[in-house]
């Protein structure tokens, strides 16, 4: 009998409703407790919320703006951020986040495209870049700018905004919030774009709602917890993510990627969401110790993966594990945790695939790694991991109200009320990737087991087919080699080739560490991947990774890149996605190389 089935749904009522009705239910349900904390140690209470968003949503009516108008948000994570947010809800007017990090050609896109009629922009920065993306719209857009020393003869304060005029009572704003009904846009947002043009996901209130209620169901919260909110909240999964907290009593501070490792010791979060990318990195860090320490947590690393599989397992820990576990927590795991602040329940990951062995660490050293799986056309969660149903390798089985189908290619078919409206202005892509009945093609590739766990492949479109017909997916190979302590990104490439390669930026606190032990100058990036002795250990180091792979599997070239994958060089999307297109072209020659007639023989090669 087959372990995978077709099918399986969480067969559950949903009830549905507005985004408004959950804030004002909340409001009056838990106003006086705290809702945001600012970086001046500042906190705002749900009550104290309602009443700037009162403010904001009279303001949004004063500027002109009605019911159904579009307003967008240029900012990163703040507070500011969110009482903007609850302020369009509650006026009827649908907010179009956009990245802070989007250069303007592609911020002008996004207004014209959406048609907004105000921009809220968070600093000087963003404000000069929405006016030059103004400018390339051809239309007047008034800006209202978070920081009040940017404000000038152009754009207003926010506080100048809220206090422009007078605001409606308690009870008109009420009257006028509640008019918004569960198939209304409550924001258009937009794809990060890692291939063609970005498409705005139009997402309704009772997608988003619905979302919150079936999650609330899995990840249990209430008012002793905290947050992190880091994720651009432009992302779909951390805006979810903080109305959850919300609704659910939780209190929230902002940050950024950038510094989240200080602010995760600062704020001391009991719940964080994140991308695989922030685990990656953390790991990399704990692994990247030299000398005697270095042998410390090699072994401590060892004993956590083997207290993962007990648990994984269900069985009870060895006494000699047990010992081991101890000693590692108290040498080295107990650090860990402090690192992340020492109050952690769990963390939550999503966005892209956590290789499974970096999971069991984080497992194995006391740290919970609940992974899930969703996009930003369901609002975005589908499936998800809990405390109690817990299996790594998967993203859990799908939240209440939702269905899963595979398809004949194993392309991964959802269907549930968080299923978007659809792609706005795009009634053909709409069409390609809803089907008639309402299942919605999600481009990733996967697996489901018996008992609902679905198992994430890779990207449809990311699957290679090499020359001699063979399909290899990326991820699962990329994620292999990202376990191993001198790997920090990697890019497996090879369509139509002859074999597949693979592209290395290598973690290089703990090859710079190797080289100074082995007498070499680490200060040199490129001089460094270029000398032969470390070109042999990396060699190495993958090779031992890449053993049970396939022979059609293995990648047999590999590429050394000394810059780093970032969003600023434009290789990462603002959610820390790859952009494979941009790897492709910018590393082309790199590329080229592996493949000439005169590199039959030769392995390691460095990008120039």
């Amino acid at each position: 009998m087959s372990d995978t089935v077709h099918y399986y749904a969480n067969r559950a009522d949903i009830p549905g409703g507005t985004l408004v009705e959950l804030f004002l239910g909340t409001v009056n349900r838990l106003g006086n407790a705290v809702a945001y904390t600012t970086p001046e140690d500042g906190a705002l209470t749900r009550r104290q919320v309602a009443d700037a968003v009162r403010r904001g949503a009279g303001a949004l009516a004063r500027a002109g703006l009605a019911r159904g108008d579009r307003a967008a948000i240029l900012a990163p994570n703040r507070v500011e951020w969110a009482l903007a947010d609850w302020s369009c809800l509650c006026a009827g007017v649908a907010d179009v986040p956009i990245y802070s990090t989007l250069p303007a050609a592609q911020v002008a896109f996004i207004l014209r495209d959406s048609g907004a009629a105000l921009v809220f922009v968070s600093d000087a920065e963003q404000r000069d870049k929405a006016r030059a993306a103004i400018r390339e719209t051809g239309r007047e857009i008034p800006i209202v700018v978070f920081d009040a020393d940017a404000a000038d003869e152009g754009a207003v304060s926010w506080d100048d905004f809220l206090a422009g005029g007078e605001s409606p009572d308690a009870a008109a704003f009420e009257d006028e919030a509640r008019r918004a009904r569960p198939e209304d846009l409550a924001t258009l947002i937009y794809t990060s774009g890692t291939t063609g043009t970005p498409k705005g996901v139009m997402l309704t209130h009772n997608n988003i709602t619905s979302n919150i209620q079936a999650t609330q169901r899995l990840l249990e919260m209430d008012a002793s917890d905290s947050s992190l909110s880091f994720l651009p909240l432009s992302h779909s999964l951390q805006r979810m993510v903080d109305y959850l907290f919300f609704v659910s009593g939780a209190r929230v501070a902002h940050g950024s990627i950038e510094s989240v490792a200080t602010d995760m010791k600062r704020l001391r979060p009991t719940i964080l969401v994140s991308v695989p990318r922030l685990y990656e990195k953390v790991y990399q860090r704990v692994l990247d110790a030299s000398g005697v320490r270095g042998k410390l947590v090699a072994w401590a690393a060892s004993v956590a993966r083997r207290t993962a599989r007990c648990r994984e397992e269900g069985a009870a820990l060895p006494p000699g594990l047990r010992l081991q576990r101890a000693v590692a927590d108290r040498l080295v795991f107990s650090k860990l945790r402090a690192g992340v602040g020492g109050r952690l329940r769990f963390f939550v990951s999503g966005g892209a695939a956590l290789a499974p062995e970096i999971n069991r660490f984080f497992l194995g050293a006391g740290i919970t790694i609940l992974e899930g799986y969703g996009l930003s056309e369901t609002s975005p969660v589908t499936n998800v991991n809990t405390l109690e149903e817990f299996r790594i390798g998967t993203v859990g089985r799908p939240v209440p109200g939702t269905e899963i189908r595979i398809d004949d290619d194993g392309e991964i078919l959802i269907r549930g009320p968080q299923v978007m409206k659809g792609y706005y202005g795009l009634d053909e892509k709409t069409r390609a990737t809803i089907t008639d009945d309402g299942w919605l093609r999600t481009g990733d590739i996967g697996e489901l087991s018996r008992d609902g766990f679905l198992t994430i492949t890779d990207r449809k479109k990311d699957l290679i087919k090499t020359s001699g017909g063979k399909y290899v997916a990326p991820q699962a190979i990329e994620n292999l080699l990202k376990k191993n302590p001198f790997v920090d990104q990697a890019v497996v490439i090879g369509e139509g080739r002859k074999f597949c390669a693979v592209l290395v930026v290598p973690a290089f606190e703990r090859l710079e560490g190797w080289a100074r032990e082995t007498g070499l100058d680490p200060s040199d990036r490129g001089a460094l991947l270029a000398d032969e002795s470390c070109q042999r250990l990396l060699r190495d180091e993958l090779a031992g990774e890449m053993g049970d792979l396939a022979s059609f599997e293995t990648p047999k070239k590999i590429g050394l890149i000394a810059e780093d994958f970032t969003v600023e060089n434009g290789i990462l999307t603002p959610t820390q996605k790859v952009k494979r297109a941009v790897v492709a072209e910018r590393y082309d020659a790199l590329i080229e190389s592996f493949y000439r007639a005169d590199a039959v023989e030769r392995t390691v090669f460095v990008a120039g």
